[in-house]
């Protein structure tokens, strides 16, 4: 695919928005080779989304920021600009489940999706062996409740080691701290299974079971300081019915955890995710 500019904003809805933008684009012969736009009346918020060829604009992404800035500004616009050519990378949390793990790293492996994965941490030791093998650190950092503090304060000087720009809580079973979520607002995400808050704790799916439930699914979201709430980005389920066994209902929810995480991972590095609020645009 050829190397395109990702061009994401929202701000205040007005006329002349998506005006102005094509304007500045149309000055400097850029491309557009993709548009998005969604109006949120509630919030009276502009939404967009453009794809740009970036061989057709005279500057690069630092040029292009300094001369849109006047456009954003007059605006008021939250806006950010990727580059197709640098892939997002993204760091791996993860526990003793390892279905999501295997998962990813296949997608990554198999470049279904443009983004690196430079490192993968776990509070077990169990799964070094198979990231190793795919020539990826691996770090091990416990978790207990004594060393908890100190155990996050690595996460994060880990993250930033590796230059991380979105973590990934591949079924990692511990909660992050709030000043954690904060400081990566938006960058945090995370897939459960959707009997939340319905079946907490323990053995969800023998929980379900046990109701009889007929529906089963995974939502993938942001991380935010309070536990499953933060904005959703994806979401699925699939039906069950009376001769399904525990055990069915176990790979099933395995099944639509993994497809959901890699839905939601790909349109948050495809940059197809903007939070509204507590909610979520994405230009699928």
């Amino acid at each position: 695919m050829n190397r395109r500019y990702t061009l994401t904003l929202s701000c205040p809805d007005r006329v002349g928005i998506v005006a102005a933008v094509s304007a500045f684009l149309a000055q400097h012969n850029g491309w557009i080779v993709e548009a998005s736009h969604h109006a949120d009346n509630q919030s009276v918020t502009y939404f967009m989304r453009q794809e740009i060829l970036a061989e057709s604009l005279p500057f690069g992404l630092e040029e292009f920021k300094t001369k849109f800035a006047d456009v954003a500004k007059a605006l008021q616009m939250q806006w950010r600009i990727a580059d197709s050519a640098v892939p997002h990378r993204v760091v791996i949390l993860v526990s003793r489940e390892d279905h999501c793990l295997y998962d990813l790293l296949h997608r990554w492996k198999s470049r279904e999706f443009n983004f690196d994965v430079p490192c993968v941490i776990s509070n077990h030791d169990n799964l070094r062996g198979f990231v190793e093998w795919h020539g990826i650190p691996f770090h091990h950092v416990p978790v207990t409740a004594q060393t908890k503090a100190k155990a996050f304060e690595e996460v994060v000087r880990l993250f930033e080691q590796y230059r991380g720009d979105t973590m990934v809580l591949a079924r990692y079973m511990q909660i992050l701290p709030p000043d954690l979520c904060n400081a990566y607002a938006g960058r945090i995400v995370n897939i459960h299974h959707s009997f939340l808050p319905s079946f907490v704790g323990a053995r969800p799916y023998h929980q379900a079971f046990e109701r009889g439930v007929k529906l089963i699914g995974a939502t993938c979201h942001y991380v935010t300081g309070e536990l499953d709430a933060g904005p959703i980005i994806e979401q699925d389920t699939v039906r069950v019915d009376h001769g399904d066994s525990v055990e069915d209902l176990v790979r099933y929810g395995k099944d639509i955890e993994k497809a959901v995480l890699a839905r939601g991972l790909r349109y948050h590095v495809e940059d197809r995710v903007l939070v509204d609020g507590n909610k979520t645009v994405v230009f699928r």
